[in-house]
């Protein structure tokens, strides 16, 4: 069979029609593939993708709106229901171009942006004929939902281990109030999660390959009213998730038998997401990779991943562990935040590219002007929202305006990450190199005298040797001094002694040492050795 457009008006119609979204204006089989979902900022003109739909959240006069994004070549816009109509909003939705879709009470944005972004992913990277399994597009779980739901004559949802909903199909309103509550949560409510446990219907799920008949409870919710046959979903051993349908009397033989041919198939799905999502994943961090290298393939990879000529700056996220660790909980920590930060960036601007590459999650962020200023006010909020769970750093690189400045970005990037890890930035967590280019500095000049095996010398190595043998301070003395630039009075306070005691520790470690404090080689020399060595 010829698989649907994964990503048209219609497409998005059919899946989520009737539950989530209604279509008020416009025709929904414009042609065309969506191609992003932009949500609507009244101050800043957002970034469209071809044929995107946005979302209008708390947009009360949707039609000035529409006719402006009817000349970004919008696809649609979708506004909280209910959508008053009007003869100038169709008017304008007629001229525009623009389909007005309403969001079904109790469905919140997160749950309809997570949705169509999960359907409009397909295919993103690549650009290979779709596969079929049983007939169906590969992983397209909402073509199998409906193919199901045809075969039993009931609504299905399709769900993971953990009662989360991945797919459903359409007649959802022929159920009850308690499964229209399950598809708006993507989740099984947690009340009715729990009768089903101590019922033992899950237990029936993981130990059987047959249908589980399950009646409603009497007098215990009152919004749980047409029975459900569920059937568990496995590859071998391995329990994947469970088919649900909602029935108003048992199956027959023959339907029983097709759920139980179903669950099969939806397995073969099931896995067939897991492992493209596995095989996408490697293949995204390899593109990124090889644009970020800057070498001979670094062109056709960014025109893979949608970013070629756009001009872009380099996100390097890195939590405070380092070095490449193996640990299970660190590494499944690393992917969530690089996950996290691919959501985020996916909601400034439709075309970015985020990638774990050893233990730093690279972002490559198209920005609309000049400056990397975008760039930082995005990594801050995204770290806010995120939460401190996880120290977790990012270093801003300047703009790269093409392939051959992705290289040097990339090694900005990277410099800033590195000092923010550091902890030499008085908690800071996003920087530029600009920001913090002289404990850059430092830093490589550290890494380098390691590197050599090098050791503290000359002057300030008499001092420590004398401060380690007597007990005294002289080391501090000279650091407080050279901070504060000479003045007695302030270098004192810094250390809390009596300026003419400093004085005396001052002559002490000039003729202890044989440091000139007057001559500026002396002092230069004194003051890197006691930033580059970890000195007492």
């Amino acid at each position: 069979m010829t698989a649907r457009p994964h990503a048209s008006l219609g497409r998005i119609l059919d899946d989520l029609g009737s539950t989530l979204l209604e279509l008020v204006y416009g025709d929904p089989s414009r042609p065309g593939d969506i191609d992003g979902v932009a949500i609507h900022d009244p101050i800043e003109e957002p970034v469209l993708a071809p044929h995107a739909i946005v979302l209008g959240v708390g947009v009360s006069e949707p039609v000035d709106l529409l006719l402006s994004l009817g000349r970004s070549d919008a696809a649609a816009l979708v506004l909280r229901a209910p959508v008053p109509r009007s003869a100038e909003l169709a008017a304008a939705a007629a001229e525009s171009g623009v389909a007005v879709l309403a969001l079904a009470r109790g469905a919140t944005w997160t749950q309809l942006a997570a949705l169509l972004r999960s359907m409009l992913a397909e295919g993103d990277v690549g650009g290979g004929e779709p596969e079929s399994l049983g007939g169906l597009p590969s992983g397209d779980l909402f073509a199998v939902a409906n193919a199901i739901a045809a075969l039993i004559d009931a609504p299905v949802t399709i769900e993971d281990r953990s009662s989360r909903v991945l797919a459903f199909s359409g007649r959802q309103d022929e159920a009850d109030p308690s499964r229209v509550e399950t598809v708006l949560g993507r989740q099984v409510p947690e009340r009715f999660f729990r009768m089903l446990t101590e019922n033992g219907v899950f237990r029936q799920l993981y130990t059987s390959d047959e249908p589980v008949y399950i009646e409603p409870p009497i007098d215990e919710f009152a919004d749980f009213v047409v029975p459900r046959v569920a059937v568990g979903v496995r590859a071998g051993d391995e329990f994947l998730g469970s088919i649900w349908a909602a029935v108003h009397d048992k199956l027959s033989a023959e339907r029983s038998q097709a759920l139980r041919d179903a669950a099969k198939l939806v397995a073969l799905h099931m896995l067939r997401i897991r492992a493209g999502a596995d095989v996408e994943r490697r293949l995204r961090s390899d593109l990124l990779a090889t644009a970020l290298e800057g070498g001979a393939g670094a062109r056709e990879a960014l025109s893979r991943l949608g970013l070629a000529d756009l001009p872009v700056v380099v996100l390097a996220l890195a939590t405070a562990q380092s070095g490449h660790s193996t640990d299970a909980a660190v590494m499944s920590e690393r992917q969530r935040l690089t996950d996290g930060l691919a959501m985020h960036l996916s909601a400034v601007h439709p075309r970015c590219a985020v990638a774990l590459i050893g233990d730093v999650a690279y972002g490559l962020l198209p920005v609309t002007r000049g400056s990397d200023d975008q760039g930082v006010r995005v990594a801050t909020d995204f770290l806010e929202r995120v939460g401190n769970r996880t120290p977790a750093f990012i270093g801003v690189s300047p703009v790269a305006t093409d392939v051959s400045g992705l290289a040097d970005a990339r090694s900005s990037a990277d410099r800033a990450v590195q000092v923010l890890r550091s902890g030499t930035t008085h908690g800071s967590r996003v920087a530029r190199l600009a920001d913090v280019y002289v404990e850059a500095l430092v830093l490589e000049l550290r890494d380098l005298v390691a590197a050599r095996g090098g050791h503290v010398t000359g002057p300030v190595a008499r001092l420590a040797a004398y401060d380690e043998k007597h007990s005294t301070n002289l080391v501090e003395t000279l650091r407080a001094w050279l901070d504060a630039f000479g003045d007695v009075i302030a270098a004192a306070a810094a250390v809390h002694v009596h300026p003419n005691t400093f004085r005396y520790r001052l002559r002490r470690l000039t003729e202890i040492s044989g440091i000139d404090l007057a001559d500026a080689d002396h002092r230069f020399a004194a003051m890197l050795q006691l930033r580059v060595f970890p000195l007492p």
